[in-house]
């Protein structure tokens, strides 16, 4: 029986392979985590697919990583990252040689996710995402008393959904639109919501019942 007979071979594959790829998004590792990352996953899809299907495998797999990061960096919604660990899992999952195989894959591409943030703690955080994130919250000390006291007057204030609070989205206010986000719960489009916090320029709304 070769290692790639045993059923359970998966998980540790796609753990491995996951854990490095994320871990490189997360800490800068000049390239070392996605070398072992790339290899790990290539060797995984190499033993269960035939060669025709081997690049397309990967590409799904990939995708789906970049949506994660496109959406825990940028959009935050959890739309993207919803699909793309569908398309992660999908593409595992579907490769594996059998029912079991495929489940033990799947978890390993989950463990592997959830165990890459403990590079953070021992590794230095990438700086490439302070370029595109505001990473300092604007408050008083630092210089921002107009904005604040504009955003501060809105407390209280009534408006409605542009889109989707999921838990952030845009609101409507006073016939201004701004960045918002509710208290942990999915706010619909349209609904009519008031302002309950205001922290620096962070808005904080409420549904209205």
């Amino acid at each position: 029986m070769g290692i790639f007979d045993l059923e359970w071979i998966g998980l540790v594959i796609t753990f491995l392979g996951t854990l490095f790829l994320i871990g490189e998004v997360l800490v800068n590792m000049r390239g070392l985590f996605a070398l072992l990352g790339i290899g790990f996953i290539t060797v995984y899809f190499s033993a269960y697919v035939g060669t025709e299907s081997v690049i397309l495998m990967i590409i799904i797999y990939f995708v789906g990583l970049v949506l994660i990061i496109i959406d825990g960096k940028l959009l935050n919604d959890g739309t993207l990252s919803t699909i793309g660990l569908v398309a992660m899992l999908t593409s595992v999952g579907v490769a594996a040689p059998s029912l079991t195989a495929a489940l033990f894959a799947i978890i390993g591409v989950v463990l592997g996710a959830a165990c890459s943030f403990f590079f953070l703690k021992v590794f230095k955080r990438r700086e490439m995402w302070t370029k595109i994130a505001l990473k300092d919250q604007l408050s008083k000390e630092a210089g921002y008393n107009s904005m604040n006291m504009e955003y501060e007057k809105l407390v209280g204030e009534k408006g409605v959904a542009l889109n989707d609070l999921r838990p952030v989205g845009t609101v409507r206010i006073n016939g201004k639109d701004y960045s918002a986000q509710s208290e942990g719960k999915w706010i619909s489009k349209d609904t009519e919501v008031t302002v309950v916090k205001v922290d620096g320029t962070k808005i904080q709304v409420e549904e209205i019942v």
